[in-house]
């Protein structure tokens, strides 16, 4: 058997188009989340300088925003893998005050042992996911209007089912069960480094943005994702598994808001049914200005990363520069109009870069 070559042109190159180099800059640029990673680089900037010396420098600092960066990115990181799949989930705000609720009252209210209180809430977590996704796909509903209806049922029954049993919406007494600090130790635990307390928190967001990356990057299932968000309809037809990815991916919001739960009724000692209000829209905006299309089909996981350490870095940032908190909501506003409008500039280059 001889070998074939390829005559190669003028230039020496073989003139293979599917071996043709692309410009290194130009492709990192054209990466959905290098908008993220400069919008962080800059506002990192700008706090260093306004609040460097009031705080935000210091290892005390940097853990405040990291802390409150993990807790919404654990939520982002599972949000856009869902956006990416061309779906919203509205529900997981509720889903971390009852989720957080249900523990509390099976172990306090009830004297369960605290590892089956985490399971039983962790199915119950995972059964709305797959409910919302199973809703959806039967329905045929807009995700929004589903998950919407669903963030008003578990957050008003959370409520209601609390009163019911407790007479209040607030439930505490965690560190007196057995168990306590062993769990504790797992989800909300401290490392001290440099003198400053580092929460566990952090390093199962990094280590969720790793694995989501590596499922996005690396796997059929990834490929499955992408291919939903981008054209349902192609993707039936080679044969993807449209139901199976699309519950898959609601569950994973699902338990994303479970492990926050976990991860404040552990810090705290205790649930309130509120928690959680709100989050639902703030992990979107974190996705959104970590470069995921609203049409799906386009993002990654570590732009989800820089968005919410965006928002950690804005949250704790304003407080050190002695700013008014209240411009943290209408900073995000700003920030989510021009994400979305560099969204859409790099991916018209991305997509003429390819032509």
């Amino acid at each position: 058997m001889s070998a074939v070559r390829e005559l190669p042109t003028a230039g020496g190159s073989t003139g293979d188009e599917r071996v043709a180099k692309t410009n290194p800059i130009r492709g990192a640029f054209g990466r959905p989340e290098m908008g993220a990673v400069a919008g962080a680089i800059v506002v990192w900037a700008y706090f260093a300088i306004v609040a460097g010396g009031r705080g935000f420098l210091t290892p005390r600092g940097t853990a405040s925003y990291l802390e409150v960066a993990a807790e919404l990115g654990i939520l982002a990181i599972a949000v856009a893998l869902l956006m990416i799949g061309g779906e919203f989930d509205l529900s997981i705000g509720s889903m971390i005050g009852a989720a957080g609720m249900m523990i509390a009252l099976l172990t306090v209210q009830y004297g369960w042992n605290l590892v089956p209180a985490l399971l039983v809430s962790l199915a119950f977590a995972l059964l709305i996911g797959a409910a919302n996704g199973f809703l959806i796909l039967r329905t045929g509903l807009p995700s929004f209007i589903v998950t919407l209806a669903t963030l008003f049922i578990v957050r008003g029954a959370t409520i209601g089912i609390t009163r019911a049993i407790t007479g209040r919406t607030q439930v505490g007494g965690l560190q007196e069960l057995p168990g306590y600090e062993q769990a504790r130790g797992i989800f909300a635990s401290e490392i001290e480094i440099a003198g400053a307390g580092f929460p566990i928190s952090i390093v199962w967001w990094l280590g969720l943005a790793a694995l989501a990356t590596w499922v996005l990057l690396r796997t059929r299932f990834g490929n499955w994702v992408f291919g939903v968000g981008g054209n349902q309809q192609a993707a039936r037809n080679v044969g993807v598994p449209i139901a199976f990815v699309k519950i898959a991916l609601f569950m994973m919001t699902a338990a994303a808001a479970w492990l926050v739960a976990v991860i404040q009724v552990l810090n705290t000692r205790g649930a309130d049914v509120l928690r959680g209000e709100g989050r639902e829209f703030i992990a979107i905006i974190a996705v959104v200005i970590g470069g995921t299309l609203l049409t799906g089909g386009y993002g990654s996981a570590i732009g989800a990363v820089f968005g919410a350490l965006i928002y950690g870095m804005v949250s704790q940032g304003v407080v050190y520069a002695g700013v008014d908190a209240d411009w943290v909501q209408a900073f995000l506003g700003g920030m989510l109009l021009a994400a979305v409008l560099v969204n859409r500039y790099i991916r018209s280059q991305a997509t003429e870069s390819r032509r």
